[in-house]
């Protein structure tokens, strides 16, 4: 199902008679089904707790799948359709599904943190299941037989004597509107035939032939384009602008301009483009330069005041140590880099407001831009469509809240908000700088008998935070403030993810130290603290095994007990072909493992590297991975999302961090942001999926990016004879231990 075509239609006018479901959809009606976007009195109001709110048969026996998860490029419209056409024995490219949209689907508020099947997927499961349960009853009445007589396949239940009953014929009189049962009976896994096989994404073909696959794609009728003009440093203050000239530009429909936020609305792109640079030269601005100098950037976050959260203290008299290891490793700022810029479309039509956007929740969006327009919930429907390129809270959320600002000052036709590359790399929130230090003892053996870790952190989330949490509120005359952050509990959330490690250790103590304090704007990045921390951990490890003269990968295997991470690093290392032979100088190979959030998929990484001694650049040969992320709804999809974690790691790990001095951003493109170029990229990624049906979903998304980090690191310290502990790991930064 393409993406616009589901987006655009209101709940009420999905349903027909007898409760059920009827879903069309035409390229042509777009333009009338984008207008009906506020559903009328009357019309079903999506409830998370009624059965209909995640599963609706039509009469024909379509069905049709409702989920309040977002699609980003993780697979997950696929793996639900998987999900849901298992538990009721259907063709996959039969069913429907409708993705993050408050007038549709259930609210489940952000897609985030690898959650989406592991909460989502239970949801859909149990009403696909539950829905089967009910349909079975209804046909074991209609055919005069006992429901578990019944044979069910593509949508048809038939009886021992040959007569059958479709589902379209039994979801008369509202069968489903029922209250949701999260108990219902699933399948045993072991019949599974959809969950676990491979099926081709239903969100690729328009990426891939040009069509409607992103939000940026998208043209509404009549749809007039805005820019907005950027203050030039976070602090700064619009002193005064002459719009007069803009005004008179071709194609410019209004300037707009609310104390400090400045925009301009034109007919055509490329006119809001000029005007935008126009009224950008016309603007002046006063700024003070109130950003930490970039070069003390690791000591403010060691000595500003901090909250501190104990998150492991098991801590006895350890027994006597006789070689201790202490390092401390840093990570800078480091953005999102969508290849995309941020995008959002908004049109207020009647009173009320529709925000087509590609953040990750519809509803929390929805509550941020009431608040921000002062428009009542019930007026406004948020829809989602895809962004090119994000995990995590990058500019979409801000660019919503532009479509919100400037479709309400400019009633009746949609105004599409595209973001400049410089507003992305210099406005969207980044992930934080970070610091972590560690202590390790080691008795006559080599066994760790003392463990001692801190990391010191901004906050990784400043969303939810309402219309305070979008960057159109802090500029209008009437701003708003984002409050200061609050150090978060210790339960692997925030900065504190994965600072715990994933070893059995007798005496250990964790401190997380949160500054409240940002610098720079930051909110959630990939994996949140856990890239870094296990970076840090790992790195750590291999640091102490090295101390105590084993091998690396023995060296932990002492310390792990679970069988499952014992079987991911198993299969690793023999597809890798681990030995403890020594490679030849500028080589090396590192490993890595860790259990995202210590709770969720198993991930264990191996890697060889090749530095040139006369650039200091990194050539990557080839990477494996193994991942255990529970029952694998979609393998390839695991596979898909373990390979994209591991590149954009590499990436971070290699070549990301942003720039500032003590007033602006100076991070503002991709020769002052540099990411992985193709020529860098790995030249072999190989993952291996360890799949446990009827093992809970684990979620895949964000596992791989420590674990990545950590083996790179660990196999650059072996080729370069040195470590480095300090993000990223540059070809300067390699050049330079090595010659040390």
């Amino acid at each position: 199902m393409n993406a616009p075509f589901s987006l655009d239609i209101s709940r009420r006018g999905l349903l027909a008679g007898g409760g059920a479901l009827v879903v069309s959809f035409s390229l042509g009606g777009i333009g009338k089904l984008a207008a009906q976007a506020i559903p009328q009195p009357g019309a079903v109001v999506p409830d998370n707790n009624m059965l209909d709110s995640w599963i609706r048969v039509d009469a024909q026996g379509v069905v049709t799948v409702f989920t309040g998860r977002v699609e980003f490029g993780q697979g997950m419209k696929t793996a639900m359709i998987q999900i849901a056409s298992e538990e009721l024995n259907l063709d996959p490219n039969t069913v429907k599904i409708v993705s993050c949209d408050t007038a549709l689907t259930p609210n489940e508020g952000y897609t985030s943190g690898s959650r989406a099947i592991a909460d989502g997927g239970v949801s859909v499961r149990a009403a696909a299941a539950q829905t089967r349960e009910i349909l079975a009853s209804a046909a074991g009445s209609k055919l005069g037989v006992d429901a578990a007589q019944l044979k069910l396949d593509k949508g048809m239940f038939v009886a021992p004597d040959g007569k059958s009953a479709s589902f379209g014929e039994l979801v008369a009189n509202e069968a489903l509107h029922v209250k949701l049962d999260k108990q219902s009976k699933i399948k045993d896994p072991k019949t599974y035939s959809v969950v676990g096989k491979e099926f081709a994404r239903i969100d690729i073909p328009a990426k891939v032939t040009g069509g409607v696959a992103f939000l940026q794609d998208l043209r509404l009728p009549g749809m007039v384009h805005a820019r907005v003009v950027r203050p030039p440093s976070y602090q700064a203050k619009l002193r005064s602008v002459d719009t007069a000239q803009v005004e008179k530009l071709p194609g410019v429909l209004k300037v707009v301009r609310d104390g400090s936020y400045l925009a301009v609305i034109a007919e055509k792109e490329f006119q809001a483009v000029t005007a935008m640079q126009a009224l950008a030269k016309a603007a002046q601005w006063d700024e003070k330069p109130t950003l930490t100098d970039y070069p003390a950037l690791y000591e403010f976050l060691q000595t500003t005041k901090s909250e501190d959260v104990v998150i492991v203290d098991t801590k006895t008299t350890p027994a006597p140590g006789t070689r201790t290891v202490e390092v401390t490793y840093r990570r800078p700022y480091q953005m999102h880099g969508s290849i995309g810029p941020s995008c959002s479309i908004g049109w207020m039509q009647d009173g009320k407001l529709t925000v087509w956007a590609h953040n990750q929740g519809a509803y929390p969006m929805r509550q941020a831009i009431s608040e921000l327009v002062k428009l009542p919930e019930d007026q406004i429907r948020c829809i989602h469509m895809e962004g090119p390129g994000c995990y995590g809270h990058n500019g979409a959320d801000d660019a919503g809240g532009d479509a919100a600002v400037l479709a309400t000052a400019f009633p009746g036709r949609p105004v599409r908000v595209q973001w400049m590359r410089a507003d992305e790399h210099g406005w969207e929130p980044y992930g934080p700088a970070m610091v972590t230090k560690a202590r390790v003892s080691l008795d006559d053996s080599g066994t760790i008998v003392d463990w001692n870790y801190d990391v010191w952190s901004m906050t990784h989330s400043t969303r939810p935070g309402g219309a305070k949490s979008m960057s159109a509120s802090w500029y209008r005359e009437q701003p708003l403030t984002l409050p200061p952050s609050r150090a978060p509990a210790p339960n692997e959330s925030d900065g504190n993810r994965n600072a715990k490690p994933p070893y059995k250790l007798a005496c250990a103590k964790v401190m997380h130290h949160h500054i409240k304090d940002m610098p720079l704007r930051v909110s959630a990045l990939r994996s949140l603290g856990a890239y870094m921390n296990v970076f840090s951990n790992e790195s750590l490890m291999d640091e102490v095994a090295l101390a105590a003269g084993v091998d690396p990968v023995e060296f932990r295997l002492r310390y792990i007990d679970d069988p499952r991470a014992r079987d991911v690093i198993k299969m690793t290392t023999e597809r890798f072909g681990w030995t403890k032979d020594k490679l030849p100088k500028g080589r090396g190979r590192g490993f890595a493992y860790a259990r995202y959030r210590n709770s969720s998929s198993y991930v264990a990484i191996a890697t060889e590297v090749e530095i040139d001694p006369a650039t200091g650049a990194v050539r990557i040969p080839r990477i494996v991975a193994s991942i255990d992320s529970g029952t694998a709804v979609s393998p390839d999809g695991i596979r898909n999302q373990t390979e994209g974690g591991i590149i954009q790691s590499a990436s971070w790990t290699l070549f990301e961090e942003v720039g500032f001095d003590n007033t602006r951003v100076t991070s503002r493109d991709w020769m002052s942001y540099p990411i992985m170029r193709f020529s860098a990229m790995p030249e072999s990624v190989e993952v291996h999926v360890i799949d446990r049906p009827g093992q809970p979903f684990l979620g895949a998304g964000e596992a791989a990016q420590g674990p990545t980090a950590a083996a790179l690191a660990n196999a650059i310290a072996q080729a370069a004879g040195a470590r480095l502990r300090d993000l990223p790991l540059t070809r300067d930064r390699v050049k330079a231990a090595m010659r040390a």
